[in-house]
C-alpha cells in the first residue's frame, strides 16, 4: 500500500490515520504469520499482545525466538521494554492467566463487588 509523489515512491511503516478495519486488518496478518504456532496452543495473539505459554521452559526460548524471526521478516518489530518475559503470570484482556488457570483481574472484580 505504496504511494508516489514527485519526491519518489514511499511505503507507510504505520497504519494511516482513518484507515478503517486497520486492527481488523491487522489481527488477520498476525494470524497467518503465526498461524502454526497459533494451532499447537503454545501461543495466543491478539492483534499485538502475543503470549507463549509453556508448560516447561524447555523450547520457550526456541519459540520466542522464531516468532521473533517471523515478525522481524515481515518488518514487525518488539518492543523489548513493552515486553515481559518468562513470567508465571500475566493479565491479558481483563483476567491474568497463571499456572493454576485464568482468573479476573482483582481491579475488575472489586468494581463489581462495589
Amino acid at each position: 500500500m505504496g504511494f508516489t509523489t514527485p519526491e519518489g515512491s514511499f511505503e507507510p511503516t504505520v497504519m494511516f490515520f482513518g484507515l478503517t478495519n486497520s486492527p481488523a486488518t491487522f489481527q488477520v496478518m498476525m494470524n497467518e504469520l503465526l498461524r502454526d504456532l497459533i494451532n499447537t496452543g503454545k501461543i495466543a495473539v491478539f492483534i499485538d499482545d502475543v503470549i507463549v505459554g509453556m508448560e516447561s521452559e524447555e523450547g520457550h526460548d526456541e519459540l520466542v525466538a522464531e516468532i521473533i524471526k517471523r515478525l522481524e521478516e515481515n518488518n514487525l518489530y518488539v518492543k523489548p521494554e513493552k515486553c515481559k518475559w518468562k513470567v508465571k503470570e500475566v493479565g491479558f484482556l481483563g483476567v491474568v492467566i497463571e499456572p493454576e488457570g485464568i482468573k479476573m483481574e482483582e481491579e475488575k472484580v472489586k468494581g463489581v463487588l462495589d
